[in-house]
């Protein structure tokens, strides 16, 4: 930091006070406890990579895929000047009874430019009748990296997936997280899981993070690099990117990670915050299968007496999955994590908080998959507020979540070991 006038504000402090944390010369001037630890992950943060570091930001966290679908149609269905979607899975889902199709015709009569993307694979049991009926409209319709070869436009990479989930109204409200544009959410709570087993008809828990603020312009970026990447119509003339004020304290990188990044940013972003956290980190992840070194910090984190918990399903729309995750409990539980799996519906969520500075809600999983496969994107948000907001929806998860207990899981049956070993196999070399 060079000096005041060029540092962000970080969650309230005023630029006189982040200017004194720059000047480590000068000790006595440092603020003890929550704002030394947010300082100090701003810089380790803000020195992993050249990409921006937005502050001013508000954000809302939604917890649960009910109340996030109910902001999205309400900011659709105030659009006065674009509406950008891209989701892995974009469905004609309902939220209080109206189906996103009837809003988006709406906003299109009225002239709004409206530019969606859906992955082909996610997005499968979409009729094409949705798609067509709002491109007769006049929207513009991406179908990213079709599972048809004959239909790819480039090359065909049938297991490189657009897993992101972006919406962004009028270049002003952004949302993202791991809420899917899915019929899944409209199953109730009371649905459960089914006796059968079937995931699609089960109660889904999720979350998203809507933002206002100067880094809503990194989300309109990443919707245009792959609009762009994927040879898409010409979306319509629309001011995709107004200018941006001030609108809360919060300060936000986004993080868009694809396929052959060298230095997956998300991953140095998350395993930096754990190994310099000081009280508590909490994770939530739909698919829980980390690497070795990523076991291992885990670990080593919980030995040296931080608090640390995972949340994870114990029912998977890829119950393989969850074997595999399993498989990881032992050396975790040992070292003194605490495991919370969700037994009463399909976690699909992806959060996590280090201490009260270190925030992430976005669409990247603790897995492989997310790495070497997939689009993703990840709102790091560093300061109290997004960390709070996130530590209640946790805790409400961990309420409804059944604690695993050492003792018992070195007891489970042998079958369950076998499942494990197999599931571990495959998902490394899928």
């Amino acid at each position: 930091m060079a000096g005041c006038a060029s540092t962000p504000e970080i969650d309230g402090l005023t630029a006189r006070e982040v200017g004194l944390l720059g000047h480590r010369s000068k000790p006595d001037l440092l603020p003890s406890g929550d704002t030394d630890a947010l300082q100090q992950q701003y810089d380790l943060q803000r020195a992993l990579s050249d990409s921006p570091i937005e502050s001013g930001n508000k954000i809302v966290v939604f917890g649960s895929a009910t109340e996030a679908l109910a902001a999205i149609f309400m900011a659709i269905g105030g659009a006065r000047d674009s509406i950008n979607l891209e989701y892995f899975i974009l469905a004609d889902v309902q939220s209080g009874g109206v189906p996103l199709s009837r809003v988006l015709l709406d906003r299109l009569k009225a002239g709004v430019k409206v530019n969606m993307s859906y992955d082909s694979f996610g997005s499968r049991d979409t009729p094409a009748a949705f798609f067509e009926t709002l491109r007769n409209a006049g929207a513009n319709v991406l179908e990213y990296h079709p599972i048809d070869p004959l239909a790819a436009t480039g090359g065909w990479s049938p297991n490189d997936r657009d897993h992101r989930k972006i919406a962004v109204v009028d270049g002003r409200i952004g949302f993202t997280g791991g809420v899917n544009l899915d019929l899944a959410y409209d199953n109730p709570r009371s649905a459960g899981i089914p006796a059968d087993g079937n995931t699609r008809k089960a109660y889904w828990r999720d979350t998203a993070v809507q933002i206002e603020g100067p880094a809503v312009a990194d989300l309109q970026k990443l919707f245009f690099d792959t609009w762009r990447d994927q040879r898409a119509p010409v979306a319509g003339t629309a001011d995709y990117f107004p200018p941006l004020p001030r609108q809360g304290v919060q300060a936000i990188r986004i993080i868009g990670s694809s396929p052959g990044n060298r230095r997956p940013l998300y991953y140095a972003s998350a395993l930096t915050a754990v190994e310099n956290a000081r009280r508590r980190v909490w994770l939530c992840s739909g698919y829980f299968i980390p690497t070795h070194q990523e076991r291992e910090l885990l670990a080593k984190t919980a030995k040296r007496g931080v608090d640390l918990r995972i949340i994870v399903p114990a029912f998977s729309d890829v119950q393989s999955a969850v074997y595999a995750s399993r498989a990881a409990y032992g050396d975790l539980l040992e070292a003194g994590v605490r495991i919370y799996e969700i037994r009463d519906g399909v976690v699909h969520a992806k959060m996590a908080v280090v201490d009260d500075t270190w925030t992430v809600i976005g669409s990247s999983n603790l897995d492989r998959r997310s790495v070497v496969f997939n689009n993703e994107v990840d709102a790091v948000m560093l300061g109290h507020d997004a960390a709070a907001q996130v530590e209640a929806v946790m805790q409400r998860f961990m309420a409804a979540a059944h604690e695993v207990d050492l003792a018992q899981w070195h007891r489970r049956p042998l079958m369950e070991h076998m499942r494990e070993i197999q599931a571990r196999v495959w998902q490394y070399w899928m």
